[in-house]
């Protein structure tokens, strides 16, 4: 049964969500520069939280590293390996804990926001629209069937809030979506297996990035965003789901007119 106090939190999350929305989905409309630079300054952010979390020394400056160079990467896409593993490199180097697993994180991330500067560039509208939203009703309706039924945890040594109904309502939710988006990103009915498939990888990356705090000791990766914590506790899921997303588009599992 759920009480009030499960639900301190909701107001806050939904104003903040609702303001990130909006923008959000006014920089994918637009798109083209406008888009990766949002999404350069939101990796960015990131990288900062992270670099924090590993006890770098000057974590604004990893944060502006990676932040440009994301930009060069999208510049220079020939050179986005090499650039963004050298953010990578000099960040893991400059940390105080951990440095193999920092460098693993820090790629992570950046690796993750040029595949969302990719598929809003190469494969359209449609596709990046279908992916976030994919990411936020599975986020939405996890949150809301895993606070108001409860059940058994679905990796409680990890991520004790969420449950095995939050994670299937997750999924339905996603499959709902699939099927919306079959028709405008000219994928078929395939979109429905591939999204529910996407919505587990953006629930992974949500856990990863929960494991990843468990392990440096911190509650939320930083307090930027009312009611969710950090960037990162935000868009930890779209990270997860952009890097298998862009593997499916490059093996043309869906395909914006295909």
């Amino acid at each position: 049964m759920s009480d009030a106090r499960q639900w301190h939190d909701l107001v806050p999350r939904v104003l903040s969500g609702v303001a990130i929305g909006i923008a959000g989905t006014l920089a994918i409309w637009i798109g083209g520069w406008v888009f990766t630079i949002v999404a350069c300054i939101t990796c960015g952010l990131m990288a900062w939280e992270s670099a924090r979390m590993f006890d770098a020394p000057a974590p604004m400056q990893d944060g502006a590293l990676a932040g440009g160079a994301l930009v060069l990467a999208a510049v220079l896409p020939a050179f986005a390996l090499p650039l963004i593993a050298a953010s990578g490199v000099v960040t893991a180097a400059r940390a105080g804990r951990d440095k193999p697993l920092c460098f693993g994180f820090h790629i992570w991330i950046l690796l993750a926001c040029f595949a969302l500067i990719v598929l809003r560039g190469q494969a359209g509208l449609s596709a990046i629209l279908w992916l976030v939203a994919v990411v936020v009703a599975t986020d939405v309706a996890g949150y809301f069937a895993g606070r108001s039924l409860g059940g058994p945890k679905f990796w409680p040594s990890i991520s004790p809030k969420k449950t095995w109904s939050g994670t299937v309502a997750g999924w339905v939710a996603a499959a709902i979506v699939g099927a919306l988006f079959a028709g405008p990103t000219g994928a078929g009915a395939a979109l429905v297996l591939v999204s529910v498939l996407v919505s587990f990888a953006g629930q992974i990356g949500d856990i990863a990035e929960s494991a990843v705090k468990r392990r440096t000791g911190i509650k939320d990766s930083s307090n930027l965003i009312p009611g969710h914590g950090g960037v990162l506790d935000r868009f930890d899921a779209l990270l997860g789901a952009s890097a298998v997303a862009i593997l499916l588009w490059t093996f043309n599992v869906f395909s914006q007119g295909a």
